[in-house]
């Protein structure tokens, strides 16, 4: 630009006729145009891969004689509506979620990441004992997010404000969004929510004491606050004003409370609780309602309000003792009385010091306490609405909202977020069945294949040779120009390297092909890496490496890989895991015979003694499993059965004591799932004769 422009009136300087606005790396393009939020023209279908209603599958096995599936139903779910678990990138979620549930959401609570300097390890536990396990932060899928800052702020808030736009489409007219974010970065996304939602959806920026104070303040005041920024899509949401309010205590006394004593005399109430009497505050007797500006007993209301009633009306509430004046002979405006007895507080306020604290030993770095997320969903959800959390890490919304009778979709793309959530709203159905209160089933989605092949087409043009190549890349293998064969892609410390495909499954005869081509390049070692197996392939591999001389290694490409700002992720091996069924008098019941952890997400400087471990006592490492007895391939996988280990209980089966029966005789197909203390899942499909 130009400094010698001759800038005023006539050619005024463009920077005069900017407007406030919150500017990121990213918000526009090269050309100045405001760059779209790119989705797939085709919205990513969601996978449903698990159902998820153990207390009626346990209840109908046992009490089959006492309940059909429609009785049941009936007295202990409250509708039909199944609610959603969604593992995968949260913008694809939403995008997917737009179709069925456009204008459908009533609130929906996010806790993003909003530190990208916090630590995000975990304390994990092992066995029956609970040995404690640090979860490496560098795997934990909070990094995944923490990525997404890149070098600055700017990603960060790219990256959220991609994800409003589309959440603001689900909303309802009267729905609401609470961001919870730190006292850092706050003032930015507000200014970011605010362009979303417009300044005419901002509601509030409510405080909350995270901490107790503590005593290591020494460069700068202690930090024991959040921000939640309350939005709404209308100048109207929905607020249930009534459903809590803070309860007076001493310091909410007000100077003017007032005691009434049997003789008719008024004295303040403050040490007199012991005289006969009933308590009541003078609180206005004026407000700004219809045109009621009289002179009434020597008083008259200010400018600006009027009287509460008619001049009859209130000499009525003055005879009838809803009024009360100190000198009868002269009115006075603060001459209401309010009863103690009838006060339930005073209404809401925007500082929130009574709602729990974030304490050590929960299920995840980042969990907020219940009474917090009740609060919200209690003052701006009605029953039956719809709760959204889209970064739901450990699935406290989704707790809550079950508990009160909301329905809930969460999301989250991290595996061991998924699998905690998991397990906890198993508990909450449990709980709830134990006490006859009625609860919803739920399901568990991700995006499978579908999210891979967006990123293949978003980001590698299409092409099957860049997903190998970027594959390679990141296992850090070198690619073979002039392999000996087409199906060995690479190499990597003297082993061959093999990379499936992007939308297929690695299945024995597949293995076997690639086996015998290693083989026959004079292999030692091969290493197959794919998004999928087979189930049952790790032990089927042993038959292989007999027969053709190979170490043969499954290792899990990782969907972090489809991270943007993604430099190092972790492959891991696929972990092994067996069964078998036992029938006593028809009933039949499985029996974990082996299991192999896949080890992935351990700390480097533990791995050692973790694999001895694994192989001396491998059961320690099984933190979840669960039993699909009517397994189909078509259908997801249904928990008829399982048990897991909690910070409490560190017990856990190894048998199922449900005692299945089947309906008709024939072959059946059962389906064991293990997940570990890492969040990883092995599975296995027995096929039984009845």
């Amino acid at each position: 630009m130009s400094c010698n422009q001759d800038w005023g009136p006539q050619n005024p300087h463009p920077f005069s006729k900017l407007k406030t606005e919150l500017v990121w790396d990213g918000k526009y393009d090269e050309f100045g145009n405001r760059r779209l939020t790119k989705l797939p023209e085709t919205p990513c279908p969601l996978q449903k891969v698990e159902t998820v209603d153990e207390p009626r599958d346990r209840t109908m096995a046992e009490q089959l004689e006492l309940f059909n599936e429609a009785e049941f139903f009936k007295k202990c779910h409250r509708d039909d509506f199944r609610n959603m678990l969604i593992w995968g990138d949260n913008k694809l979620a939403l995008s997917a979620l737009l179709g069925d549930f456009r204008g459908a959401v009533d609130l929906i609570y996010i806790d993003p990441p909003f530190d990208k300097s916090e630590d995000f390890s975990l304390l994990t536990t092992i066995g029956h004992a609970g040995d404690e396990l640090m979860k490496q932060e560098s795997v934990l899928e909070a990094v995944a997010y923490k990525d997404t800052w890149g070098k600055d702020t700017d990603s960060y808030l790219h990256m959220l404000f991609e994800r409003l736009i589309i959440a603001r489409e689900l909303l309802s007219s009267e729905g609401s969004i609470f961001i919870h974010i730190g006292p850092g970065i706050s003032h930015l996304v507000r200014a970011l929510a605010s362009e979303c939602f417009g300044a005419e959806g901002f509601r509030n920026e409510i405080i909350w004491q995270r901490h107790d104070p503590h005593n290591d303040a020494v460069t700068r005041l202690g930090v024991i606050t959040d921000r939640i920024l309350w939005l709404s899509k209308s100048k109207k949401p929905y607020y249930d004003s009534q459903i809590e309010r803070e309860s007076l205590s001493g310091a909410g006394e007000k100077e003017y409370s007032l005691l009434e004593l049997t003789d008719g005399s008024v004295v303040n109430w403050k040490g007199n609780e012991h005289v006969e009497g009933r308590r009541f505050k003078l609180d206005d007797a004026t407000w700004k309602g219809a045109n009621r500006k009289f002179k009434w007993r020597g008083a008259k209301p200010s400018p600006k309000r009027e009287w509460m009633y008619d001049i009859e009306g209130m000499e009525t509430a003055l005879a009838n003792g809803e009024l009360y004046l100190r000198n009868p002979s002269k009115g006075a405006a603060r001459c209401k009385k309010s009863y103690l007895d009838e006060n339930l507080g005073i209404y809401l306020q925007d500082i929130w010091t009574s709602v729990g604290r974030v304490k050590g030993g929960s299920d995840y770095p980042t969990q907020k306490p219940e009474r917090l997320i009740e609060r919200i969903v209690k003052i701006a959800s009605k029953q039956n609405s719809l709760v959204l959390d889209f970064f739901c890490g450990s699935g406290t919304t989704c707790i809550v909202a079950e508990k009160q009778g909301r329905r809930w979709i969460g999301v989250d793309i991290g595996r061991y977020a998924i699998h905690t959530s998991r397990k906890r709203l198993i508990g909450v159905q449990r709980e709830l069945h134990s006490k006859n209160e009625p609860y919803r089933s739920f399901d568990v989605y991700n995006l499978g294949r579908y999210e891979r092949q967006w990123w293949q087409i978003d980001r590698l043009k299409g092409a099957d040779e860049e997903h190998r190549a970027m594959v390679l890349k990141f296992y850090k293998a070198t690619p073979l120009n002039n392999a000996p064969n087409p199906m060995l892609h690479g190499s990597r410390n003297g082993a061959f390297v093999h990379v499936d495909k992007i939308d297929t499954i690695l299945t024995y005869e597949e293995l076997r092909e690639v086996s015998l081509a290693a083989q026959a390049a004079s292999g030692r070692e091969l290493h197959c890496l794919s998004w999928e197996f087979e189930m049952g392939l790790s032990l089927k591999k042993s038959a292989l490496e007999a027969e053709t001389g190979l170490t043969i290694k499954l290792k899990q490409i990782p969907r972090e890989i489809m991270e943007s700002n993604r430099t190092e992720v972790q492959f891991f091996e696929a972990g092994a895991l067996s069964a078998e069924g036992n029938f006593d008098d028809g009933k039949l019941d499985i029996s974990l015979t082996y299991f192999k952890p896949a080890l992935a997400e351990a700390p480097e400087r533990e791995l050692e003694a973790l694999r001895e471990r694994a192989v001396n006592t491998p059961f320690d490492f099984i933190d979840f499993w669960a039993v699909d007895f009517d397994h189909h391939d078509d259908k997801p996988f249904e928990h008829h059965w399982q048990d897991f280990r909690t910070r409490k209980d560190r017990s856990l089966k190894t048998t199922t004591d449900i005692g299945w029966e089947y309906e008709k005789k024939g072959k059946h197909q059962i389906c064991v799932k293990v997940i570990d203390v890492f969040g990883v899942d092995t599975s296995t499909v027995l096929e039984i004769e009845t």
